[in-house]
């Protein structure tokens, strides 16, 4: 019998294309017969009942995905048109470039996320189509839309800028979990605004505040646990950049799906997201950051000469000066890079591939950083007591984590709760009674902001 359940991942890839139903009805039935099957005749009351959730029998998703890849010009397969074995609503890393239907995406992955709130029921994305789909998304193009009814004006467009920076900067302060669902509902609004149009003089604007805001509900996603979710709003991003003719800020979103894969310790899964993010960077601020990270990804996997380079060439990025700077990568400053060298010498050291201290790195980067990242701070303190253990330096250590401790508990992050499990490891080889103290605060601070959501 077949299966009711609204496809709306054919429905969007049809509506990417301009065809009618009527339309791509002749066209598969045209293909069918050169084929030799010329019992597949169907009309566009059977493309409705697809849409709908009848599953047309073999061959014809293979037909529908062959004749919709050539029209929107990116490859597809039949499981990205939804009529492969059921799966979570809205299951795709992949966006439609268009912005009608990109928007019905990013409102359906809102209304998932807002209304199963206790469960992550989105799959994540690894391996090859992960990059593929960051390839794809970075070198997409989208087709215009002509609505009549706008859904912005100059004094929302600014009220959503206003509120982005808001929420950024209280995501840098505090951790993501105490503004996400906010943050998701904001974006949201967002989506439904763009699918009542969006005025040709205001386009700009308009897609680079949006790429913003889901770049940031990407992150307090991924900081809250909820990694495939992150990875929806982060392609969403990448599209919006992509819309607003910001090619670099699609890169620097790539970053972040990039450190998502380190955290989640897949190492090879991120360098293949930075070689796509590296060919696409055009800027020197994006360029510096890319290169940082992927001096980071090849400590992790042991490459201590291609870690330098790599690291090597953000060194000197920063040295000549990055020129203007967008807000978007402001953070990426020689803090920044001295947090990522401080985590690479401390990844080597644990692979048994000493590069310096990783304590002088994370010194560096506590007395670089700017006021207002107190999440950042915080790990870089955690990952300095962290480092002082592994070093040696006992009494430094547990002096440095009795701070660091003081201050995580002010913030409410998982990225901060995982730096925390490193101090707990770090703490192992030794039995006093300052550092059983430290186990015991960081053990009971770890417990109470878990690295993931239950599933």
């Amino acid at each position: 019998m077949a299966s009711r359940t609204n496809n709306p991942h054919l429905a969007l890839w049809i509506a990417a294309t301009g065809l009618s139903h009527g339309e791509l009805a002749r066209r598969v039935a045209a293909e069918a017969v050169h084929l030799g099957h010329r019992q597949i005749t169907p009309d566009a009351t059977r493309v409705r009942r697809w849409i709908d959730g009848e599953r047309p029998r073999s061959p014809v998703p293979t037909l529908l995905a062959a004749i919709l890849s050539e029209t929107v010009g990116q490859p597809l397969t039949p499981g990205d048109l939804g009529l492969t074995a059921a799966g979570a609503v809205l299951d795709t890393i992949q966006v439609p470039l268009l912005t009608e239907a990109a928007a019905q995406t990013l409102a359906g992955w809102t209304q998932m996320d807002l209304f199963m709130d206790r469960r992550e029921t989105l799959k994540l994305a690894v391996g090859a189509p992960l990059v593929l789909a960051a390839e794809r998304m970075l070198g997409g193009t989208s087709r215009p839309l002509n609505r009549a009814h706008q859904g912005f004006d100059t004094d929302t467009v600014s009220a959503l800028e206003e509120v982005t920076v808001f929420f950024t900067q209280a995501d840098a302060t505090k951790g993501g979990g105490l503004y996400r669902a906010a943050i998701v509902a904001q974006l949201a609004e967002v989506a439904r605004r763009i699918q009542d149009g969006v005025p040709a003089d205001l386009r700009a604007r308009v897609f680079a505040a949006t790429a913003d805001l889901a770049a940031l509900a990407g992150w307090v996603s991924h900081d809250c646990g909820r990694y495939a979710t992150a990875q929806r709003y982060w392609s969403y991003g990448i599209y919006a950049a992509g819309e607003a003719g910001q090619r670099d800020r699609g890169v620097e979103i790539v970053t972040r799906m990039s450190h998502q894969m380190i955290y989640l310790g897949r190492p090879r899964d991120a360098l293949g997201l930075l070689e796509v993010a590296a060919a696409k960077a055009d800027r020197p601020a994006a360029k510096a950051l890319v290169a940082s990270q992927t001096g980071r990804v090849h400590a992790a996997l042991g490459d201590e000469h291609l870690a330098e380079s790599h690291l090597g060439t953000a060194d000197d990025l920063l040295a000549d000066g990055l020129g203007e700077v967008p807000t978007w990568v402001a953070y990426f400053d020689a803090a920044e890079h001295a947090g990522a060298r401080a985590v690479s010498a401390r990844d080597l050291a644990a692979l048994g591939r000493p590069h310096g201290g990783a304590s002088v790195y994370f010194y560096d980067a506590l007395k670089l950083r700017a006021p207002g990242f107190d999440r950042v701070r915080v790990m870089d303190r955690v990952g300095l007591a962290a480092a002082l253990f592994d070093e040696g330096e006992v009494e430094e250590a547990a002096t440095a984590a009795q701070q660091a401790l003081d201050d995580a508990a002010r913030v409410d992050s998982a990225l901060v709760a995982s730096r925390l499990n490193t101090l707990l490891d770090a703490t192992r080889p030794y039995r006093t009674p300052l550092v059983d103290e430290v186990r015991g605060r960081a053990r009971d601070l770890a417990a109470a902001r878990p690295t993931t959501v239950a599933a």
